[in-house]
């Protein structure tokens, strides 16, 4: 896997050690893909720029020691990258798929990393207001993703979306949730994959004031009923 060259090409270092984790991660998804769909993509050199590099850009968001709590992660993305590249981070991952936190946990242990796995849906997670950084990757519309994240935030904290080029429509859409759940949209950079035509834009969004009780609502009201 080029991924040394790839990171290296963007400025990003990768230790002999991390590499070994990202090729036996690598390994995992392949060999669990077999058994149920964590991923369409399994070529190598597309898993490394459109899962690995792709997750790892959002680290310069992420302030050193932060607690990270990471919605919706599926195969992993980007909460294992995350915890790979920054062993000053405490990442706790929430899947709602039994088959794929069953992954997770495993990809946890074997590849030895300071993170857990919960089993359970975002709306009956019960630990409010206890992280530094939240962040969500191809999980929902940022209307629906801001009343799932921010009341998981610390005030001071800051919520991290992975979005596509329509990044500002969507901030448009969610600006009374983020308001009312107690954020302020901080930035929203716009950037191209390396070597690539496939455009992707992170969405900060600080929180700045404690959340309403209440939030995020059960009975997947943020999806069916997003507040607009």
């Amino acid at each position: 896997m080029e991924l040394t060259k790839l990171f290296k090409k963007n400025g990003i270092k990768l230790t002999d050690e991390q590499y070994a984790h990202f090729l036996e991660y690598y390994a995992l998804i392949k060999e669990w893909n077999e058994k149920f769909n964590l991923t369409r993509i399994t070529d190598e050199s597309e898993v490394a720029l459109k899962h690995f590099f792709d997750s790892v850009t959002v680290l310069k968001y992420i302030p050193e020691g932060s607690s990270v709590l990471d919605i919706g992660s599926g195969a992993g993305l980007p909460a294992i990258p995350i915890s790979i590249m920054r062993k000053d981070c405490k990442v706790t991952m929430v899947e709602a798929t039994g088959k794929k936190a069953e992954f997770l946990k495993t990809a946890v242990l074997e590849l030895g990393l300071k993170a857990r796995v919960e089993n359970i849906r975002i709306e009956d997670f019960k630990e409010k207001a206890a992280f530094d950084v939240v962040t969500a990757r191809a999980v929902a519309p940022l209307v629906t993703l801001a009343e799932y994240a921010l009341p998981f935030v610390k005030v001071g904290g800051r919520f991290v979306a992975y979005k596509s080029v329509n990044a500002q429509i969507e901030c448009e859409e969610a600006k009374k949730v983020i308001e009312l759940l107690g954020g302020k949209l901080a930035k929203t950079d716009v950037f191209t994959l390396p070597d690539s035509d496939i455009m992707r834009a992170i969405v900060v969004v600080d929180k700045v004031k404690a959340t309403p009780q209440g939030y995020p609502r059960g009975s997947g009201k943020p999806r069916s009923r997003p507040i607009v």
